[in-house]
């Protein structure tokens, strides 16, 4: 019962209207359903991140070439320098600086345009997108040197969301990381995974009361089975659509960029009963089944029931008064379509060793600069 409750209080939960043949649903970690609050919109500016501070081994491994040698020597012994590690390197690079800076990098777009809510299901969904787009181009090198990346870059992008989730369960004490404990604007994350302002905490903040303990493994491993299955579910949706075409990635993007809104129908204000006894209020929902919700529940309790349930999300279909917003989905839609096939062509014109790097220990990152995505709207950054 106390498991449940944390679990309700802090994790907010929806479905993504995904094929039958996907088997995926979605999750959503959210606060009070409320919008987001958007600087200016303003060009992103790509910067070459800070190098990290220098250590002391490194300092006087440069000063010595003689000593640089026989560490780089002996480091080959141990493995460090075979292609599987140096690929694994590669791929956390290619992840930390590419895949997980993207919700940051246009939140004005995800947020502002396709009113997704400040929560991390959101940032979850863009970065497996983004995800998605180096694997698809992954795959076609050659068989060995495919699987160490792919199989690398998605257990880097799970083991930042295995923290990313921990914190969201149970944000870290400010007496021990002052600096993940600032306002409730700004989310907590663990010292390993990048920062990010793009979605926000339930109980972050110097006046905010934290549960002690840490987070139950149970709900943890529980929301690790649902977010496999949402990486799974989008990369086969859109695998089919690269077959298919534009329109079936178009539905996909409604279907996880936009929230499957309006898959009943749009309400107007003139649909309104006199008595105002038609809702309000409708969500999306997911018949597949998976780890959020059994399709059983909801047989018993009725679609229309469930459907008028707020999950927590934070997505849902707006209201009458709202259906406006409606006329700009076949715009968005364009937009998104058009940057997923932009950047696959792009990636795709980039050579082997513009995608793999020199291969040497030590140069994991040289070249990342030219793997950078543009902007979803207006070509490169």
């Amino acid at each position: 019962m106390v498991g449940e409750a944390l679990l309700i209080s802090r994790l907010g939960k929806r479905q993504l209207r995904i094929p039958a043949s996907t088997l995926t649903t979605c999750l959503r970690y959210s606060t009070a359903p409320q919008k987001p609050t958007l600087g200016p919109t303003t060009p992103y500016a790509h910067s070459k991140p800070p190098p990290p501070p220098q250590t002391w081994l490194a300092s006087q491994l440069k000063q010595n070439p003689a000593a640089l040698k026989v560490f780089l020597g002996f480091t080959r012994l141990l493995g460090y320098g075979s292609k599987k590690q140096v690929a694994g390197r590669r791929a956390y690079l290619m992840y930390e600086r590419l895949c997980a800076v993207r919700p940051d990098e246009e939140r004005e777009f995800w947020q502002g345009e396709c009113h997704l809510p400040p929560t991390f299901q959101s940032w979850f969904t863009v970065t497996n997108l983004h995800v998605w787009l180096l694997t698809a181009r992954l795959r076609a090198l050659p068989k060995a040197e495919a699987q160490n990346h792919i199989q690398a870059l998605i257990d880097h992008f799970f083991l930042d969301v295995e923290e990313r989730v921990r914190a969201v369960l149970q944000p870290a004490s400010p007496k021990s990381t002052p600096e993940a404990a600032t306002s409730s604007s700004t989310s907590s994350s663990s010292e390993d995974s990048s920062p990010s302002t793009f979605y926000t905490v339930a109980n972050s903040g110097p006046n905010k009361t934290r549960p002690k303990g840490k987070a139950p493994e149970r709900l943890v491993t529980r929301q690790m089975k649902i977010l496999k299955e949402q990486w799974a579910g989008l990369g086969m949706s859109l695998d089919l659509a690269l077959i298919k075409g534009d329109a079936e990635m178009a539905g996909a993007v409604w279907r996880n960029f936009l929230g499957g809104r309006g898959a009943r129908g749009i309400v107007y204000p003139s649909s309104l009963s006199s008595d105002g006894a038609q809702t309000y209020f409708r969500r999306s929902v997911n018949l597949v089944g998976g780890k959020v919700e059994s399709v059983a529940n909801i047989d018993a309790k009725g679609l229309e029931a469930e459907e008028a349930r707020d999950d927590g999300s934070g997505v849902h279909d707006y209201a009458p008064a709202e259906a406006g917003k409606y006329v700009k989905y076949p715009e968005l839609m364009e937009d998104m379509v058009s940057y997923i096939r932009r950047e696959l062509t792009r990636l795709e014109g980039l050579s082997d060793a513009d995608l793999t790097g020199p291969g040497v220990m030590g140069r994991e990152g040289d070249g990342l600069e030219k793997l950078r995505f543009g902007r979803v709207r207006g070509g490169s950054s």
